[in-house]
């Protein structure tokens, strides 16, 4: 297989791994590379087509702001032209300040924006509206472009330079990311830029199976594998595709803390014998009480993961089997959230940063959910795998906020989580759009009346989100009438004063509420 046409510079993004999503999508390969990676990959390969510069958080004129390598700026295509670039966002800013443009901190465009063409049948907007919906999230903006260069769109609110290219328009700015899919025509634009400058299509999900399966068998001729399993899409997966290579060299493990709602262990244990995973479950219930004294959430996600809960028994599974090495259901929004790929900690993951002290396989790391949802399904695993709500790592742990964690507590949460599904799959209309629904615990007490008496209690929380890839998503609103039922029927138990609903977006929130 050959190496990947388009190189993607990380200049410290969330949504690096976005970019080279929508370009798989379209059929081609790209590889993310960070600035000093970039450098070796240009001096090595003659056979790129092109590089996108990333957004990142950074001013480019502040010190120390990461910066692309001198070779991006020299590399060549075989007829001698430089190779073509897009910068996005921070990219953006990056490729107009190099070559003698402005950037200030003016202008400042969160969110849904409205840009208006002004070379509409410049080719990266081919097939797009004159006026459309983009999504910006930056606080400077270019000011000045390098003499010679020329405006391509402009935002309709500021009249920001949103979009520009160099003479020969081969080295094209977007202020905003048309890979997030709140740009309504990112994806067609990306296309646009790849059919333009690609060399051809590389990537095929069907092949996807087939590769993996192959390193596996190449990685690990011999020996036992261990891996951690919640029965979820990621986890079924991964035993699903390692199973068929290591057969009874594979052992899988659940971990029961009482942190699993009404059916989760039901599921782990029936995907387990669908994905042909040799399985076994561990009763954890005694460590609850490690959360008597925190209701910080890193403090217990950190607790969770890195040594009371979740590695001991995986060490034990592992010199059980005699391990040799081990799988995780990784996915690329767990690194991308939990700092691995080098922008900002916004909270840990389980399946992260733990060294067992033999070699790790995440065949999936470079995936999003919904790519793992369509191979999935492409390979016949049945509905209640591929179709799955995602649920934390650390469960029910997470959805008890503001007080120290109990088992009448957790309770209380998994009863919450039973009311709230069977009503809203009773309303199919709203239960179809949601791709996560978090119901959980808030502690801060607050004063009501049951019966006759005061009670100071506290209330349930219920979120609901829409989303394709987990990096950003939509908050979804419930219908009145369905609302007021899962309150009634939510402020029924004794522990439970007041239900609410949460829509904001992501960002600025995240899904869960820890």
């Amino acid at each position: 297989m050959e190496l990947p046409k388009f190189v993607i510079t990380d200049l410290r993004s969330q949504l690096t791994k976005n970019i080279e999503r929508e370009f798989r999508e379209e059929g081609y390969r790209s590889a993310i590379l960070d600035p000093s990676k970039t450098k070796d990959w240009l001096r090595s390969s003659n056979k790129t087509d092109a590089i996108i510069l990333s957004g990142g958080d950074w001013s480019v004129y502040a010190k120390g702001s990461p910066q692309p390598p001198k070779e991006v700026w020299t590399a060549k295509r075989p007829d001698g032209s430089l190779l073509p670039k897009l910068g996005i966002c921070y990219g953006h800013h990056v490729l107009a300040w190099k070559h003698g443009g402005s950037v200030e901190a003016r202008n400042a465009e969160y969110g849904k924006t409205i840009i208006e063409l002004v070379e509409p049948d410049f080719p990266l907007f081919r097939g797009t509206e004159p006026e459309q919906q983009v999504w910006m999230n930056h606080g400077d903006s270019v000011t000045k472009l390098p003499e010679g260069w020329r405006i391509l769109a402009r935002t309709r609110a500021t009249g920001n330079i949103a979009a520009f290219c160099d003479p020969t328009g081969t080295q094209i700015g977007v202020q905003w990311h048309p890979e997030s899919t709140h740009s309504v025509n990112g994806r067609r634009m990306l296309a646009n830029f790849a059919a333009e400058f690609g060399h051809s299509k590389d990537w095929n999900p069907g092949s996807m199976v087939s590769s993996i399966r192959d390193e596996l068998r190449e990685r690990f001729p011999s020996g036992n594998a261990i891996m951690p399993f919640s029965g979820g899409v990621d986890s079924s997966f991964v035993a699903y595709l390692a199973a068929g290579v290591l057969g009874l060299r594979l052992f899988g493990m659940t971990i029961d803390a009482d942190n699993l709602r009404r059916y989760d262990l039901g599921d782990a244990k029936k995907h387990a014998h669908i994905t042909g995973l040799q399985h076994v479950v561990i009763n954890a219930h005694d460590k609850v009480g490690l959360f008597a004294c925190t209701t910080d959430a890193e403090t217990k996600r950190k607790a969770i993961f890195r040594n009371q809960i979740y590695v001991p028994p995986i060490v034990r599974l592992k010199d059980e089997k005699d391990a040799r090495f081990w799988l995780q259901g990784t996915l690329a929004p767990d690194l991308i959230e939990s700092g691995e790929t080098g922008g900002a900690v916004i909270k840990s993951h389980h399946n992260t940063g733990i060294n067992l002290g033999i070699p790790e396989y995440s065949p999936l790391k470079d995936l999003f959910k919904y790519e793992v949802r369509a191979l999935a399904k492409a390979e016949g695993l049945p509905e209640s795998i591929w179709n799955r709500m995602p649920f934390p790592g650390p469960g029910l742990f997470l959805r008890v906020v503001g007080i120290p964690v109990t088992h009448e507590l957790l309770e209380c949460v998994r009863d919450s989580n039973d009311i709230v599904e069977a009503i809203l799959r009773r309303t199919p209309e709203v239960w179809d759009e949601i791709s996560q629904l978090v119901v959980a615990y808030l502690g801060t007490p607050m004063v009501g009346q049951k019966g006759e008496g005061r009670v100071y209690r506290g209330s349930i929380g219920v979120r609901a989100v829409k989303t394709i890839d987990y990096m950003t998503a939509e908050g979804i609103y419930f219908p009145k009438d369905v609302w007021k039922e899962i309150e009634r029927e939510l402020t029924k138990h004794p522990l439970v004063v007041h239900a609410a609903p949460y829509s904001t977006d992501k960002p600025p929130a995240t899904t869960e509420f820890e």
